[in-house]
């Protein structure tokens, strides 16, 4: 199921399937969304929780003694959500633990999704509530693949990423094998620019891992028309570059509160590098926004 919403500017389409974005159109029919292509990758703009990433060997320590185990970026993006609100101004998503999630993750949650529109702009509101009686550690990121290039007379060397700020930081090494970080052994990235020029080649091993990032929003765009995409992120610490090797035309422009087991980390939950810690029958909030250009 699919619930539309729209304005002058935008018209975009959220999905019961994991609560998630489908499209984004702007008044002149351009889609800036991924479509999903099995060739490439068949998602579109998962949502992750309550992890980013991935744990080692899918498991670790949680809430003292108990045990979690969870595939790649968590328990609910495959799931059907239930629709809460759906009117002119705003579609609700939400989802609530049942059996099988609270097998793998023994906390009580409920994750609402809200999506509204302003202008030019998504705003897209994360709530995470702890419906339990003990404190509940958790990380929530966002996933949204974006159609590059955005217009057939163009291609995706034609596009660069652009920084809110003049960046020189090093990027963490993810670990394909084991889908781990070392945030310690880094690898040279953004050196003193504002611009990255596209191209595949800083994605032949995995997605490049950005996490002393000063800037909170990106625009990706082109010299050679005016159409693009602007995320903030100011409630998310890192943000994930992706694309495929096989040249896929998108690029993932990732804000995650947290990110997979890195090396350097044991494997209790709660001890994982900037977690969320909701206590019991509170809540904790993440927005984002999306806009055209």
């Amino acid at each position: 199921m699919e619930k539309l919403l729209q304005n002058e500017n935008l018209t975009i389409a959220v999905s019961s399937l994991g609560g998630a974005l489908s499209s984004i159109r702007d008044k002149d029919g351009t889609e800036y969304l991924w479509q999903g292509d099995k060739k490439y990758w068949s998602g579109q703009a998962p949502v992750l929780f309550p992890i980013c990433g991935s744990l080692r060997d899918d498991k670790a320590v949680i809430g003292g003694s108990k045990e979690t185990n969870m595939p790649r970026h968590g328990i609910v993006r495959k799931k059907e959500f239930l629709l809460e609100k759906a009117d002119d101004k705003e579609v609700v998503y939400s989802i609530s633990a049942d059996e099988e999630m609270l097998a793998k993750y023994p906390y009580d949650f409920k994750l609402s999704i809200s999506y509204s529109l302003s202008g030019k702009s998504i705003n897209v509101k994360y709530t995470v509530e702890n419906n339990g009686s003990e404190v509940m550690p958790c990380f929530l990121g966002a996933h949204p693949g974006f159609n590059c290039p955005l217009t057939e007379d163009t291609s995706y060397e034609d596009y660069y990423l652009e920084f809110e700020q003049e960046e020189d930081c090093t990027a963490a090494v993810n670990l394909p094998d084991t889908g781990l970080v070392d945030r310690i052994t880094r690898r040279p990235f953004l050196k003193g620019q504002k611009r990255l020029p596209l191209d595949y080649k800083y994605f032949e091993i995995d997605a490049v891992t950005l996490d002393k990032l000063k800037s909170r929003k990106v625009r990706l765009a082109t010299d050679k028309h005016q159409k693009g995409i602007e995320v903030d992120f100011a409630d998310f610490p890192y943000l994930i570059l992706w694309s495929t090797a096989n040249k896929s035309p998108f690029i993932a422009l990732e804000p995650w509160s947290g990110l997979s087991t890195c090396t350097d980390e044991g494997d209790v939950f709660e001890e994982k590098a900037n977690v969320a810690m909701v206590e019991p029958q509170g809540k904790k909030e993440f927005n984002l926004s999306i806009s055209i250009l």
